[in-house]
């Protein structure tokens, strides 16, 4: 599984990094940058979780 942002709707809330700071890393100009985007499936919980929490629904599932 892939996870995906779209920076032209980011705006930094930093909720991604809550729920999983070792694959979301907002930065100083309030961009998220992603770690290791090919996630295991053992994430899919919690990648699911900073997808449907993000309040700009800049997240999402990208095609493999």
């Amino acid at each position: 599984m892939r996870i995906g942002v779209d920076l032209t709707r980011c705006t930094g809330h930093g909720i991604c990094e809550s729920i999983a700071e070792d694959v979301f890393e907002v930065q100083d100009d309030g961009s998220v940058v992603i770690h290791g985007a090919e996630r295991p499936e053992s994430d899919r919980d919690r990648m699911r979780q900073a997808v449907t929490q993000c309040p700009a629904a800049a997240l999402h599932f990208a095609a493999e």
